[in-house]
């Protein structure tokens, strides 16, 4: 799992099936201090996050297509969790 922050919205008309009905988010990699760590990366949007919003992205390995509930053999690799409030630490 990572923090990141959602930067933008991906919009395709042709998509893979396992894609259809989700919300495809971009989002950029954080620290908790909010000092950005790796390039954009895409997301399926499970919570309904904006743009701005600070969230934890379930990525690698099979929990995203076992979060949707999904065959393994979909090709989703990252799925938006949770909208983070606060971080204290």
């Amino acid at each position: 799992m990572y923090l990141g922050k959602v930067t933008g919205y991906v919009v395709s008309t042709q998509k893979h099936v396992a894609y259809n009905n989700k919300k495809i988010m971009t989002v950029r990699p954080m620290q908790p201090d909010g000092t950005e760590t790796a390039k954009t990366m895409v997301a399926v949007d499970t919570i309904g996050a904006g743009i701005g919003d600070q969230v934890l992205v379930a990525s690698e390995g099979r929990s995203a297509t076992e979060i949707l509930k999904l065959d393994k053999r979909m090709p989703l690799r990252s799925v938006i969790v949770a909208i983070v409030d606060e971080i204290q630490y």
